[in-house]
C-alpha cells in the first residue's frame, strides 16, 4: 500500500503544476481583456459578431459560451479607440476569429504579433497600418471609412497537411498565422530537419524533463511556504 502511494505522489505534483500553469494562462487572457477600459458595445463590429456567435462579453473580449469539452477561450477582441501606439503581445487571444484595432494612433505592429493566430479571419486596422503578413496573406483587403479591413486569412502552405517546398524533405507544412507557416516531421521521421527515421525516443527525452519539472515545482512550493511562515 505504501508503494502505491509513493507512486501517486509524482502524478499528483504534476497535476498541481498543470493546474497552476493553466491558472496563470487564464490571468494572462483576462489581462488582454482589460488592456482598455469599458466593454464591447452591442452596435460595434465585434459586438454584433459576439451576439451572433452566442458569445459572452467580458471587458473588451468576447468569449465562447458553450458547454463543450473545449475550454472557454477568446473569439473576439475589441481594442478600438484605446490610444494604442504599439501592438506586440496579444498571444492570449491567439484563438480569436475577429480583432478590432481601429481608431488607435498605432505606429508599429511587431512582425510576430499575430504569429500563431491560425483562426483569425477578420481584422480592422487604422488605414495606415498594413494587414499582418501583407495583402497576399488575405483573401480581401480594402480601405473603408478610414479603416483597413483584412478578411479571410489565406493558407500560407501549398496545401495544409501536404509536403511543401517551404519545408525540409520528410516534413509537412501547416499555417501558423498571417504570413507564417510551421513545419512538422512526417510520420516515422524526427530530429534536425526530420532526417532521422524511426520513432521519436519520447521516454528518454520527456522522462528526465518531467522529473526536473516536478523537482522545480517542489522547490518553488517549499520556498513559498517558508516565505509565508517567515511573514
Amino acid at each position: 500500500m505504501k508503494a502505491g502511494c509513493s507512486q501517486l505522489k509524482p502524478v499528483v505534483l504534476v497535476l498541481i503544476f498543470n493546474v497552476c500553469f493553466y491558472a496563470s494562462y487564464q490571468v494572462t487572457e483576462l489581462q488582454v481583456c482589460e488592456l482598455c477600459g469599458g466593454t464591447i458595445l452591442n452596435d460595434t463590429t465585434v459586438g454584433k459578431f459576439c451576439s451572433s456567435s452566442a458569445g459572452r462579453v467580458d471587458g473588451r473580449c468576447c468569449w465562447t459560451n458553450d458547454n463543450t469539452s473545449d475550454p472557454e477561450h477568446i473569439i473576439g477582441l475589441d481594442l478600438s479607440n484605446c490610444s494604442l501606439t504599439h501592438v506586440e503581445d496579444l498571444q492570449a487571444a491567439s484563438r480569436a476569429l475577429m480583432i478590432d484595432l481601429s481608431l488607435n494612433p498605432i505606429v508599429n505592429v511587431s512582425d510576430s504579433a499575430f504569429q500563431g493566430f491560425t483562426e483569425l479571419n477578420y481584422m480592422i486596422l487604422p488605414q495606415d497600418i498594413f494587414c499582418p503578413g501583407g495583402n497576399t496573406s488575405w483573401e480581401k483587403v480594402e480601405v473603408k471609412e478610414g479603416n483597413r479591413l483584412c478578411e479571410g486569412q489565406k493558407d500560407t502552405c501549398n496545401q495544409t497537411g501536404q509536403l511543401s517546398i517551404n519545408c525540409p524533405e520528410n516534413s509537412l507544412c501547416a499555417p501558423y498565422g498571417p504570413g507564417f507557416f510551421e513545419c512538422s516531421c512526417a510520420d516515422n521521421y524526427h530530429g534536425y530537419k526530420c532526417l532521422r527515421e524511426g520513432e521519436f525516443p519520447a521516454l528518454q527525452v520527456f522522462g528526465p524533463l518531467g522529473a526536473s519539472t516536478v523537482v522545480i515545482a517542489i522547490l518553488l512550493w517549499v520556498t513559498q511556504r517558508r516565505k509565508a511562515k517567515s511573514h
